[in-house]
């Protein structure tokens, strides 16, 4: 009898992970889309019977680790792994893995557009000339300024490379500083602080724990330069929504970027959406042809590793020491 994947990731439709997973002997079934998954019950529901998901940012909770038992893997397409809960898969010694490596250059190109279009003004332009407004002003260059990249790992990286050949002065800030990266790409390395005070853009590329919730908050939202624009790609709680809110309201901020929520799909009735210097995206960094590939075949590859008795260690987020894993 075949084992059951269930791709639970809106990526998964189609790609390469269904021709990997049969040809390792496993049974691939796409979750139905008209489930809501981050209701526990129908999330408990897709996953009967599998051994392991294909899985998206649906919630992986206690409840629904306890309520499928036969699960032994959640690879996730993408980098983030907050949505799940590590205590409870590591007591059920259920493997939590991520795709590392493969959407950073289509998160730093969004970033990179977001960070233009921002600069240009150009989504309140578009609107003006739907409306027949036809005004000409000018913007600062983006030349010459300067960006600061809080958090320099694989995707800050690609950030700063494409903003040095922009023209950019480029911060950073990252417990883990590389040198030599910095080095060759003429990046200054600062305190949180300093670069907030000092950067006309900011840039958050930080993975999402405890320690960061709200790290942009009232306060840090005050030690920014007057006019500066916030962009993230990265996660949605890193922000504290209603405070960036009072300073884009107030013109401390001349605009954000936001392709992450601290609540997605993002509600209708989000004061966000109230703002003109406001560019929302709906958590689609990451995505480009390539990456979408890359990120389905990586997470096919670990399931089979995992079943082949192979330990993809630079995946796998949990588990920590243990050395008797078996599927």
């Amino acid at each position: 009898m075949l084992q059951k994947v269930v791709v639970t990731s809106l990526l998964g439709d189609t790609g390469p992970h269904f021709e990997l997973l049969q040809q390792a002997g496993f049974e691939p079934v796409i979750s139905g889309r008209k489930l809501n998954l981050n209701v526990e019950d129908e999330l408990i529901g897709a996953l009967q019977d599998a051994v392991a998901s294909i899985a998206g940012s649906e919630f992986y909770t206690p409840r629904v680790i306890a309520a499928c038992p036969k699960l032994r893997v959640i690879a996730r397409t993408g980098v983030g792994f907050d949505a799940v809960n590590l205590p409870a898969c590591d007591q059920a010694r259920i493997v939590v893995a991520t795709t590392p490596g493969v959407n950073h250059h289509a998160v730093a190109e969004h970033t990179i557009a977001m960070l233009m279009s921002l600069a240009r003004n150009l989504p309140q332009r578009d609107r003006e000339v739907r409306q027949g407004i036809w005004e000409r002003r000018a913007t600062p260059r983006v030349m010459g300024r300067t960006i600061g990249i809080v958090g320099l790992g694989r995707i800050g990286r690609a950030v700063a490379t494409r903003a040095r050949g922009l023209g950019l002065n480029v911060l950073a800030f990252d417990p883990f500083p590389n040198r030599e990266f910095a080095e060759q790409w003429q990046v200054e390395f600062s305190s949180l602080d300093d670069l907030l005070s000092r950067s006309d853009f900011v840039s958050l590329h930080l993975p999402m724990d405890k320690s960061v919730k709200h790290l942009i908050n009232a306060q840090s939202l005050r030690t920014m330069k007057r006019g500066a624009i916030l962009i993230n790609t990265a996660r949605g709680p890193l922000v504290d929504e209603d405070a960036l809110c009072d300073a884009l309201r107030s013109g401390h901020l001349c605009a954000a970027g936001l392709d992450v929520f601290d609540r997605e799909p993002l509600p209708l009735d989000s004061p966000l959406l109230k703002l003109d210097n406001v560019l929302t995206c709906g958590h689609q960094a990451g995505l480009d042809h390539e990456s979408q590939h890359d990120t389905l075949a990586m997470a096919a590859q670990i399931i089979i590793d995992l079943k082949q008795g192979r330990w993809p260690t630079e995946c796998i987020r949990n588990l920590a020491g243990v050395k008797d894993w078996q599927w």
